[in-house]
């Protein structure tokens, strides 16, 4: 049999063993190296065991196959060629690690022989992520010698440690030449395959590992506990983990924190803006009891909070990694928040503090008269949600926008929120919606800054390929004005921070055929959404607006309530 015969059956086995632990989709970007591992791809996506994408923009790639990970709740494949076509997935790879996103990278390398010698196209690419994977598999070229069994059981090994963990796998697959002209017709009755043929006609895993009992322990203190004044501030959570956690909350008579991306209905909305009050900070600071849920705020207010707070402090989140920042001395909890409410059932009381909720109740009419009625960053951002169909998901952009968003809206109760905020980059978000969108098989709404847009300008032939209905809104404020937070003289910020660009986005639109609104009230806006819902394609809406409104607007409103006095 030739070595490009034997090249299939290596792919075979490493994408069969893939498919029985979860992988439903694989990402896929053009090169000769990668025939191997693309052509049994395309195999399996003719046998509908997968669904196979592409793009000609790796970075693109991995952050596709980001968007498919985290709206499909199952890990996907990337399969990419040697060189710098994989260096292109690391900024994906990090964001995948810190999001705890389901990655895996398959990239074809040269073998061994053909490294540090002149050869073309052949880099180092052992190890080359670095500490980002959870494993790292560096194959050797295919070879007889190995076992097929063995090559199952060191990739479902990989399968397994990465559904304990969740992040990336990076395997590192070199192929000899020839790559081409593959005997396709006998590489299922290949005898190197003959001891696996069982396995493969089953779909079955190849070691069944029984699932660990996990029970949540309840605190021993608890009926104690519950009786002190707490606080219950909620960070990200997984979609639909929310439930039931403002009820046991409003029993219980505590102040609730929640952030944007925690799927919460907010009890108090307007946290980021009302905790600038120095009097209510201070009473909140005398709780005897913090109990943090999720992790990653996007309110700097929350955060401030939670490293100034000196008091019993515990950390319910589904992972065992370290989701406390400030490092306090800590009781952790590795459970599900709905599942750890359960073990913790709340006592019905009167709440302990009266004034955020007045403060709220306040914010909600001065944030109405500080935005205005004009379209612009700030209003668009406290309206976000009579924007958004029933049936949709919403994507929020890095930077400005989502600390508007988390500060300024309040969303339906479980409202599904897709973020990149594991490294919290503007890399790949474009290619992220488009993901999300294919992955979830519904409609996506998605707010992004301009930089952002222009830093990812290739993914947009990513949204030609989504069939749902989908609305990217890009906030055109010229520039990076999430600099406009910073104390920087006014000369050198514009000049090396906001960067401003003096570009719109139509002719970005018709280079890739996409559908163009610029509205410039809430009336148009209304109207271009209305167009846009009703197609089954992606329509991109850009709001233009100053430079500085919406960084103005935020900074006013924290000023203003910082020094507003309680009850006057």
């Amino acid at each position: 049999m030739s070595i490009s015969t034997f090249n299939r059956c290596w792919s075979k086995v490493i994408l069969e063993t893939l498919t029985r632990h979860g992988v439903k989709h694989v990402c896929i970007a053009p090169g000769s190296r990668s025939t191997p591992l693309t052509l049994e791809a395309v195999r399996l996506q003719s046998q509908q065991k997968v669904q196979c994408h592409t793009h000609f923009d790796e970075r693109g790639l991995g952050f596709l196959a980001l968007g498919l990970a985290k709206s499909s709740q199952s890990p996907v494949a990337i399969i990419v060629t040697s060189g710098t076509a994989v260096a292109n997935l690391y900024p994906a790879v990090i964001e995948a690690r810190q999001s705890a996103v389901n990655l895996i990278v398959i990239s074809a390398d040269r073998p061994a022989e053909l490294l540090e010698c002149g050869a073309n196209q052949a880099i180092l690419q052992e190890n080359m992520f670095g500490v980002y994977p959870v494993v790292t598999l560096n194959l050797p070229k295919p070879q007889q010698d190995y076992a097929a069994k063995w090559l199952i059981s060191t990739i479902e090994q990989a399968c397994y440690q990465q559904a304990e963990q969740n992040g990336v796998i990076h395997i590192n697959a070199p192929f000899a030449e020839p790559l081409y002209d593959a005997d396709v017709e006998h590489i299922d009755t290949h005898p190197w395959l003959a001891p696996i043929q069982r396995w493969l006609s089953q779909h079955q895993p190849w070691i069944k590992h029984q699932t660990p009992q996990q029970e949540v322990m309840v605190h021993e203190h608890w009926d104690s506990w519950r009786t002190k004044r707490g606080v219950l501030v909620v960070g990200k959570l997984p979609q639909g983990h929310g439930m039931g956690i403002k009820a046991w909350a409003e029993t219980m008579g505590w102040v609730m924190l929640t952030d944007i991306q925690s799927g919460v209905e907010p009890n108090l909305p307007y946290a980021d803006i009302w905790l600038a009050n120095k009097t209510v900070r201070e009473k909140l600071l005398q709780a005897d009891l913090v109990i943090q849920l999720g992790s990653r705020f996007v309110s700097k207010r929350i955060n401030q909070f939670l490293q100034d707070f000196q008091g019993e402090y515990w950390v319910v989140d589904e992972s065992d990694s370290r989701v406390d920042p400030y490092h306090h001395t800590q009781t952790r909890f590795i459970a599900k928040a709905h599942h750890w409410l359960r073990a913790h059932p709340p006592l019905r009381q009167k709440p302990w503090l009266l004034e955020p909720l007045a403060l709220s109740n306040f914010c909600a009419t001065f944030i109405e008269q500080q935005v205005g009625g004009g379209l612009n960053e700030a209003s668009l951002a406290h309206h976000i949600g009579r924007l958004l169909p029933k049936n949709c998901a919403l994507f929020l952009g890095n930077s400005l926008f989502v600390r508007l968003v988390d500060a300024l809206t309040k969303l339906p109760e479980t409202y599904p929120v897709y973020t990149n905020r594991g490294a919290s980059g503007i890399d790949g978000l474009i290619a992220t919606i488009a993901g999300v969108g294919i992955g979830s098989n519904q409609p996506v709404a998605a707010v992004i800054g301009d930089t952002s847009a222009l830093h990812d300008l290739n993914s947009l032939a990513l949204l030609r390929k989504v069939t749902q209905p989908t609305v990217l809104f890009v906030v055109n404020n010229n520039g990076g004005a999430i600099f406009d937070m910073l104390p920087v003289s006014a000369d050198v910020k514009n000049a090396y921070y906001r960067m401003p660009h003096h570009l719109d986005f139509s002719e970005a639109a018709a280079m890739f055929e996409l559908k163009y609104a610029r509205p410039y009230t809430w009336a148009d806006l209304g109207q271009a959404l209305k167009l846009a819902y009703a197609r089954k394609e992606t329509t991109i809406i850009e709001i233009k607006v100053s430079p500085s409104d919406g960084a103005n607007v935020y900074k006013g409103l924290i000023e203003q309530i910082s020094q507003a006095v309680i009850g006057a």
